[in-house]
């Protein structure tokens, strides 16, 4: 029995030593484990707001700068920011970050962090009729070089507008910038949400007149005058006006759906369609049309191929309602892929949670009034076309080369210059043998027919000189003789050429490096403005002269692909011709920026404005 006992006791105390060992041991783990709780009040991390210590500037260029001091031993992910806003008629823009250093995280993979400081700045641009101050919730999450890691952190901060720069002033027409002649996309955007739906629809309608005559739309009038021309004739002011506004109001309706599109995903449907094999199909087409003004069918194709071709023109091309939507469709997507700082401001307003209802409505009115001319022609052709006889022939041969134009100037987004110059020169001089340049004229004939042979010599000799430069290497139909008689070369060859966000990140860090301000040219061999934007500006010896003095950048998006995508959606472009302007240090001076084609003049104002920031 005492031996049961003392055994027994024996073993018990031995369980209560084990029990007594491991519960030390727990209540120690526990105690470090609190010490290592970043909420529990340890001394090993940090409190958050210490971590990392938040402050933020209110600049006078129409930004925010946030700015973070972190502690030694932290850091920041660089895809954690976020900035927005729920005040009325203020739009907050991309956030501009600097390239962090990588890391091998052990959650998230490779990503961009930051250590020691980080700043972050936010553009944004208020309405006329915006409150004096807006709210704005930042967003951030870092974690601590041991493993753990904050959740998410926000902080609401309130932005006083007194010390940005308006986008607008009240004595200034609406939708203009009052720190540049030119205009802004996100001064428009920010006037979006404070003006009524009426005065939105009538300022995009005059923005969509003053677009009807730039590079992008102006093919659209020869092709709906291909379009009348084909019709059985004699055309009647309604059927011709009727003609005229079926295109009109699909040319609208797309522009209010692709740009839909666009601003609420993100996706340019236009670029989509730049592809090679779209624009030799479409410039078949009008190839194909040319040619049957011009009789060729008839002469060549036996009478049963004819009469197919024939029902099929009449039906599609020929001017059935449904051809003619398709065929405004069409040219909308097509004909028209440059972005214009109106259609940019509406993008990026519905890029913001904007009204899908108001974006659409801006869009509609800038489409009704590019096609405004238009219906003008359509209105016009009962009156103006003659009647069917030898006269209409002649009509329709001049209408042919016009469609034969517009093919060219399709392919000018694929072929180079010298090969597209070649066949403008073909394209005059075939049209002179045509109207009589080598025809005797006997003294009896009228003053009409000397003209046209007169015209028909001028268009031989003009298309010999386009053979001479395409010759010569020459790529501007306008210019053939520029590499001959001297005057230089494009400024192309003076910008470097980027590819993608790496490729961005790289050029600006060599411009910290050297203390030079930035500019970044987005370009595509598809966009005809980014052309005009090449020829007639950069060239400029004053624009030259002024681009001297920063480092040029230039991002070529015409494969527009997942890296050219990435680099437009991060500072909201849906397409060029845009220009950004960056500070000495890699931040965009985003109220700067210069969407579309602008003059030499204007550019090299707003170029001095730039570089007299960047050098305060």
């Amino acid at each position: 029995m005492f031996r049961t006992v003392s055994l027994t006791s024996i073993c018990v105390v031995l369980a209560l030593c084990v029990v007594g060992n491991v519960g030390a041991g727990i209540l120690d783990s526990l105690e470090r484990l609190g010490d290592k709780n970043p909420f529990g009040g340890g001394q090993e991390f940090l409190d958050p707001e210490d971590a990392f210590r938040f402050t933020h500037v209110v600049g006078r260029d129409g930004t925010v700068r946030l700015n973070w001091g972190i502690a030694d031993g932290y850091y920041l992910y660089r895809d954690k920011f976020g900035a927005k806003t729920s005040a009325t008629g203020v739009v907050v823009g991309t956030l501009d970050r600097p390239p962090g250093v990588m890391k091998k995280d052990p959650d998230f993979g490779d990503v961009a962090i930051y250590r020691n400081n980080a700043s972050v700045v936010v553009p944004v641009v208020k309405g006329v009729s915006a409150a004096p101050s807006a709210p704005l919730e930042v967003t951030y999450q870092g974690c601590a070089e041991d493993g753990i890691c904050y959740p998410p952190i926000k902080k609401n901060i309130e932005i006083l507008f007194d010390a940005l720069v308006p986008a607008a002033v009240a004595a200034e027409p609406a939708f203009t910038n009052s720190s540049s002649t030119i205009m802004s996309a996100d001064t428009i955007a920010a006037q979006l949400a404070t003006r009524s739906l009426l005065v939105v629809a009538g300022t995009f309608f005059v923005f969509g007149l003053l677009l009807a005559f730039t590079p992008c739309v102006f093919p659209m009038v020869p092709i709906l005058s291909g379009i009348i021309v084909g019709q059985a004739q004699p055309v009647s002011l309604k059927r011709g006006l009727m003609l005229s506004g079926i295109y009109v109001l699909a040319v609208a309706v797309t522009y209010a759906c692709v740009g839909l599109l666009a601003g609420l995903f993100g996706h340019n449907l236009q670029a989509t369609f730049q592809q090679p094999s779209v624009l030799i199909g479409f410039s078949l087409v009008f190839v194909a049309l040319a040619l049957s003004m011009f009789g060729f069918y008839e002469l060549q194709l036996p009478i049963a191929i004819q009469n197919r071709i024939d029902r099929y023109s009449r039906s599609r091309d020929g001017g059935k309602l449904l051809g003619v939507a398709v065929m405004g469709v069409f040219s909308a997507i097509i004909v028209g892929p440059c972005v214009a700082p109106p259609l940019a401001g509406a993008l990026i307003y519905l890029g913001h949670q904007g009204s899908p209802i108001v974006g659409g409505v801006a869009l509609f009115a800038l489409g009704l009034g590019m096609g405004t001319p238009l219906l003008l022609v359509g209105a016009s052709a009962g009156k103006l076309l003659p009647r069917s006889g030898p006269w209409m022939d002649a009509v329709k041969r001049v209408f042919g080369v016009m469609l034969l134009g517009v093919a060219i100037w399709f392919m000018e987004r694929i072929l180079p210059g010298p090969v597209v110059l070649l066949l403008w020169a073909l394209l005059l001089i075939v049209s002179a043998v045509f109207i009589g340049a080598f025809d005797q004229v006997p003294s009896a004939q009228s003053g009409w027919r000397r003209l046209f042979k007169g015209l028909g010599l001028a268009m031989l000799c003009y298309g010999m000189v386009l053979i001479v430069g395409a010759g010569s290497g020459a790529a501007d139909p306008f210019r053939p003789l520029k590499p001959l008689v001297g005057g230089g070369e494009s400024h192309a060859s003076e910008f470097t050429p980027i590819k993608g966000l790496a490729g961005l990140n790289a050029g600006l860090e060599r411009a910290r490096a050297q203390g030079r301000p930035v500019v970044l040219d987005f370009y595509a061999d598809w966009c005809v403005e980014c052309k005009y934007l090449e020829r007639d500006t950069f060239s400029d010896d004053t624009v030259k002269a002024a681009l001297s003095k920063v480092l040029l950048l230039r991002a070529d998006v015409t494969l527009n692909d997942a890296a050219d995508q990435a680099l437009l959606k991060k500072f909201e472009l849906f397409g060029p011709p845009a220009v950004l302007f960056f500070d000495a240090t890699g931040i965009e001076k985003r109220t700067m920026r210069v969407l579309g084609f602008v003059g030499p003049v204007n550019f090299s104002g707003h170029l001095a404005q730039f570089l007299g920031s960047a050098e305060r």
